[in-house]
C-alpha cells in the first residue's frame, strides 16, 4: 500500500500519496495555484515558475508543480509577497509578448490573458526590448508567431514526448532563447505531420492552424459557384464547447441548420464518405489476406500518420491502404458521381470539408488528390474555424433549431460515425469485413476489444474460419512501436489502424482547445468519444455496405467494391 503523506496547505489538512507534488494536493482541496508551463503528464519542468508557493522552513519559494510532499510541509500559496512575485513573473513575461488580444484567435480562451485578469494586471512596470520575429507560415496547415511565444515549451514536449517527432525544440539561451524547428526552418521544411498537437497544447496564440475562412466566405459570396460542405464526425461532438455547451454534446442538428444559415448549397455528411472508405478497405483487406498480399495492412485515413510513415518509413509504404481518406472520397463522388446524376457542371462545384484536423488542410494538396484537373476538396475549415464563421455570422448557436443533412450524401451509418474516435475505423471495417468474408449477417457487430483510450490496442476477432489479430494505435509515439514491429518481422497481425493524435480525430489539432487546468479534471476524450458511440448505437443501420446511397451509387456509377473505377477515384498512391 501507498505511504500516505499528511501536509497543510493554507491551513487545510491535506492527505496525498508520497510522490505527489504540491500542486496535486493543492488542487485536492480546492486550492488553486496558477500555472502556465505546467501540462499534467506532458509538461511537468516548473520553468515559468507563475507556480510557485511558500514552504515553511524553506528559503526562497519552489514552483509546486515539481516539487514533491513531504510529512508535515505546511505551504502557503497567497501571502501577499507571493502574489507580488507571481506578479513581477507576468510583467516580464508581458513585456516582451506581443499583446495584440483584439487580432488573436485565443483572444477569449488564452491562459495568459487569464493569468493577467487573474492578478489585475492594467499596466506594465517593464516594457521589453521586443524585437519582430518574422512568422512562419510557410506550412499548408500550422502558422507559428514567434512573437506570441511565452517559452513554456509546452509544444517541445508534446512534439517530443508524446509524438516522438521532436520536429520542434528549444533553442539557444538567455535573452536570445527561443522555441523553434531546428536550424530555425520553417515547420514546412523538418519532419512536421501537421498533426497539430502542438497546437492543442500551445497556452497562447503562438500556434494556431492555417485560416481558411476568407476562401469559404468568397465561394460562398460568388453566385456561379455550387457550394457544398461536409462534415466529419468528430466535429459534431466537439462544435458545441467552442458555445459554452457541455464537452460531448452532440450538436449535429444545430450545426446543419448553421451551415444551412451560413449559406451552404448543400449540407452532406462525411460519414457518407467513410461508408465508401470501409467498403473499399474492407475489400482491400480480404483481397491481400485471401491472396497473400502484403500484411499486416493500414489504414490510410489519417493524413499525419501517412506523412508520417512516408517520412520515416518509406519501406513499409506497401503495408499502407491505397484508400483515401473519407472527406477525399467524398469529395471526389460529389465532382463525378454526384454531379453527373444532378446534371451539375463539376467545375462549379466548391467542397470544403468540416475537420477536426488540420493535416487534412495539407491532405487537400497531395498529388493525386485530384481528379481532371479537380481537386476533390477544394477547402478544409476546422472546428474551430467553423465556430469563428458561425460566430462571425451573428448566429445564435445555441437556441438554433435542429436540421437534418441533405439526400443523398447525408445518409451515413453509425459505423461511419465511430470514425471518429480511435479502433473506430478497425471496428467499421470488420462489421464489414466479416459479411463480406462470410456472405452471412453479423449480429454481434460490436468489438469492443478495440475500443478504449489505451495508446495501443490488441486484439483476436473471428472472420468466418479466420482468426483475424488487429491492432490499434493513436498517437505517434504509439506508431512508432507498430511500425518497429512491422520492421522487424515481430508483427503477428494483420491488420492495423493508426491515427497521429492521441484518442483520434477527437482530439485532433482543429479541435477546440481545453485549458490546462481543466484537462488536468475532465476526460476530454472520453466524452467526445461516448457521444460518437452513443450516436452509432442510435444509428438504424449501422454497417457501411448497407448504406442504400452506398448501395446505389456503386450499382449506378462505380459497379463492384474494387472496381478499377472505384481505384481511379477513390484511391491513391502514397
Amino acid at each position: 500500500m501507498s505511504e500516505i503523506i499528511n501536509l497543510t496547505i493554507d491551513g487545510k489538512s491535506v492527505q496525498i500519496k508520497k510522490g505527489k507534488t504540491i500542486l496535486e494536493a493543492a488542487r485536492k482541496v480546492n486550492v488553486d495555484i496558477p500555472t502556465l508551463c505546467f501540462l499534467k503528464e506532458i509538461n511537468e519542468i516548473g520553468d515559468c515558475r507563475i507556480c510557485l508557493v511558500e514552504v515553511e522552513g524553506r528559503r526562497g519559494y519552489v514552483p509546486s508543480c515539481i516539487t514533491k510532499v513531504e510529512e508535515g510541509m505546511v505551504v502557503r500559496t497567497n501571502t501577499p509577497d507571493l502574489v507580488d512575485a507571481r506578479r513581477l513573473i507576468l510583467d516580464l513575461i508581458l513585456s516582451n509578448h506581443d499583446r495584440k488580444c483584439l487580432t488573436c484567435t485565443r483572444n477569449g480562451n488564452c491562459e495568459l490573458q487569464n493569468l493577467a485578469q487573474r492578478f489585475n494586471i492594467t499596466d506594465l512596470e517593464y516594457d521589453g526590448e521586443r524585437i519582430p520575429q518574422p512568422i512562419d507560415d510557410l506550412s499548408p496547415s500550422i502558422v507559428r508567431d514567434p512573437n506570441k511565444c511565452v517559452l513554456c515549451r509546452r509544444c517541445v514536449a508534446t512534439c517530443k514526448n508524446i509524438q516522438k517527432i521532436g520536429a520542434i525544440a528549444s533553442t539557444n539561451r538567455g535573452f536570445n532563447s527561443a522555441v523553434e524547428p531546428a536550424g530555425g526552418k520553417s515547420l514546412n521544411d523538418v519532419n512536421c505531420t501537421f498533426c497539430g498537437q502542438c497546437i492543442q497544447n500551445c497556452p497562447v496564440g503562438a500556434l494556431k492552424e492555417k485560416d481558411s475562412t476568407k476562401d469559404v466566405w468568397k465561394a460562398l459570396r460568388d453566385p456561379e459557384k455550387k457550394v457544398i460542405v461536409q462534415t466529419a464526425p468528430a466535429v459534431r461532438v466537439a462544435l458545441g464547447e467552442e458555445f459554452g455547451m457541455d464537452f460531448g454534446t452532440n450538436v449535429t442538428g444545430k450545426m446543419v441548420t448553421a451551415l444551412k444559415r451560413l449559406g451552404f448549397d448543400k449540407v452532406f455528411d462525411t460519414d457518407t464518405g467513410a461508408d465508401v472508405t470501409i467498403v473499399e478497405e474492407a475489400t482491400e483487406f480480404v483481397d491481400r489476406l485471401k491472396n497473400n498480399k502484403v500484411l499486416p495492412m493500414i489504414t490510410s485515413c489519417c493524413p499525419g500518420w501517412v506523412k508520417y510513415i512516408e517520412m520515416n518509413y518509406p519501406e513499409l509504404l506497401p503495408h499502407l491502404s491505397t484508400c483515401k481518406s473519407p472527406h477525399q472520397m467524398l469529395g471526389a463522388i460529389l465532382k463525378s458521381y454526384y454531379a453527373e446524376k444532378n446534371h451539375i457542371n463539376a467545375r462549379k462545384i466548391y467542397t470544403v470539408s468540416v475537420m477536426p484536423c488540420i493535416a487534412k488542410k495539407f491532405e487537400r494538396t497531395r498529388d493525386g488528390e485530384a481528379f481532371n484537373g479537380m481537386d476533390d476538396v477544394d477547402s478544409v475549415i476546422t472546428t474551430k474555424e467553423l465556430a469563428r464563421m458561425i460566430k462571425q455570422a451573428g448566429i445564435d448557436f445555441v437556441n438554433l433549431e435542429e436540421s437534418t443533412f441533405d439526400d443523398p450524401m447525408g445518409e451515413a451509418t453509425g459505423a461511419g460515425v465511430i470514425f471518429g474516435t480511435t479502433g473506430g475505423v478497425m471496428e467499421a471495417a470488420l462489421r464489414t469485413a466479416s459479411e463480406i468474408v462470410t456472405g452471412k449477417e453479423l449480429h454481434k457487430i460490436e468489438f469492443k476489444d478495440v475500443r478504449g483510450g489505451a495508446g495501443i490496442k490488441k486484439a483476436t476477432v473471428n472472420i468466418g474460419d479466420n482468426k483475424i489479430k488487429v491492432s490499434v494505435a493513436s498517437g505517434l509515439g504509439n506508431a512508432k512501436e507498430i511500425l518497429e514491429e512491422i520492421k522487424s518481422g515481430k508483427a503477428d497481425y494483420q491488420f492495423a489502424e493508426i491515427m497521429a493524435c492521441p484518442g483520434g480525430c477527437v482530439m485532433g489539432g482543429g479541435q477546440p482547445i481545453c485549458p490546462s487546468k481543466k484537462r488536468g479534471t475532465v476526460d476530454v476524450r472520453l466524452l467526445r468519444a461516448n457521444a460518437i458511440y452513443n450516436a452509432d448505437e442510435k444509428s438504424a443501420i449501422r454497417k457501411s455496405h448497407k448504406n442504400p446511397a452506398v448501395i446505389k451509387m456503386y450499382e449506378e456509377y462505380f459497379g463492384n467494391y474494387g472496381s478499377h473505377k472505384a481505384h481511379e477515384f477513390l484511391h491513391i498512391e502514397h
